[in-house]
């Protein structure tokens, strides 16, 4: 790998997502809501409690307080909601002199009978229609009792009314809660179709790609395995440098296809990738280097490990593709450079180091490749880091951190 290696094309960044705005969560929506309603109800029915019917303007402040907060209550504690507002809406009504209860609608005034109403409905829509039909009871019972404490009191027609309007509000709420419901599991169904067909596409474009393997990749090596290894037989008089090289090639060839024959076995798997050979680790590295050398390169290896069993698989795994590609590039872009390879281990994470000097002769054209970015994507899936690039004397450096003791803890 070398400075005139082509530089790897450059990705548009991609714009980050804006967040979604806040009036587009349903929840956060529901929140504002309710609590602009509370507001407005709290705004009002304090004036009227404590100035029209004459309620003592602290208790009805707190009791206020809690009546119209309860919606909101509700939300996340139903139970507490119900209790809250059941025993705020008779004590309001308790609150209002008796003298005053002919002034106007009374045990439930209209404030209270709107609040009564929200409560009713944030219930029934938000946690069933049983937790409605229960507050539903219960703020009638209280209207019942506040009539029964004070039996002077003009209340059938408070008591009617309100009856009436927050029934057809938990009969709507309910029928709501159901339309709801059905449109969230319609919803539900569509994901989960979409998610199949989606897994199915993927699932036969890898059958896909695995059969062009299969009948293109697989079938060529194969006719380079069987060529080279019977080129011995075939060429009479064959000198010993030429059948050790066809040697080298046959055994280049066998071990592509096994690694072919594990990456069709990984495509044509559905759920999780299937492993059908030993993959190759940090130990197998001078092993890779030596078939470089025979190849002609020029590589000195310096493997500084000390208990290589400790180290994950798949940190084993990243580093030998990691030198496995680098020293690719460093052959096929700086032939004739001088390659050194460099692997250090210590308690948090294996290092790793390949360089190469100025190439002797010129690069033959090759198309880029995917290599930088596979190696980029295999440092990252292990949570390492890489660099690469020239250095100023012309070579080309690969450096690599990869933690392994922080990928054990999470094998």
């Amino acid at each position: 790998m070398m400075a005139s290696m082509p530089k790897e094309k450059r990705r548009k960044p991609e714009k980050p997502r804006r967040p979604s705005a806040w009036w587009r969560d349903r929840n956060t929506m529901t929140t504002v809501v309710l609590g602009t309603v509370a507001v407005a109800l709290y705004c009002v029915m304090v004036p009227i409690h404590a100035a029209v019917y004459g309620s003592n303007t602290a208790t009805t402040i707190v009791f206020t307080a809690a009546a119209v907060g309860a919606p909101l209550i509700a939300l996340r504690h139903p139970n507490i909601a119900t209790a809250m507002f059941t025993i705020a809406a008779l004590a309001l009504a308790l609150l209002i002199p008796s003298e005053s209860t002919a002034i106007g609608l009374w045990p439930w005034t209209v404030p209270l009978l709107i609040a009564f109403a929200v409560a009713v409905a944030v219930l029934t829509i938000g946690h069933g229609w049983r937790r409605g039909l229960a507050l539903y009871l219960l703020g009638s019972l209280a209207g019942v009792i506040a009539s029964a404490i004070v039996p002077a009191a003009p209340s059938g027609n408070s008591l009617i009314i309100t009856t009436s309007i927050v029934g057809t509000v938990l009969l709507a709420a309910t029928l709501l809660a159901g339309r709801l419901r059905v449109g969230a599991e319609l919803s539900r169904e569509r994901q989960v179709s979409a998610e199949e067909q989606q897994r199915r596409l993927q699932i036969e474009e890898r059958t896909r790609i695995a059969r062009e393997l299969h009948d293109v990749v697989a079938h060529s090596m194969s006719v380079i395995q069987v060529q080279a290894s019977t080129a011995r037989y075939r060429l009479p008089d064959l000198p010993e440098v030429a059948i050790a090289e066809f040697e080298d090639v046959a055994a280049t060839a066998r071990g592509s296809l096994t690694e072919m024959r594990r990456l069709l076995g990984v495509l044509r798997t559905e759920d999780q990738p299937t492993e059908l050979a030993p993959q190759q680790g940090i130990e197998d590295v001078p092993a890779l280097v030596d078939s470089i050398r025979r190849a002609g390169a020029d590589v000195a290896l310096e493997l500084i490990a000390a208990n290589l069993s400790a180290v994950p698989a798949g940190v084993q795994i990243t580093a030998f593709r990691l030198v496995q590609e680098a020293l690719s590039n460093a052959v096929r872009h700086a032939p004739g450079s001088a390659i050194s390879v460099r692997i250090g281990m210590d308690t948090e994470a294996v290092r790793i180091r390949v360089h190469n000097t100025t190439a002797e002769r010129p690069a033959p054209d090759s198309p880029e490749g995917h290599g930088l970015r596979g190696m980029r994507e295999r440092v990252a899936l292990v949570e390492g880091t890489l660099e690469v690039g020239p250095d100023p004397e012309g070579g080309w450096t690969v450096a690599a951190v990869i933690p392994w003791l922080h990928n054990q803890e999470n094998a």
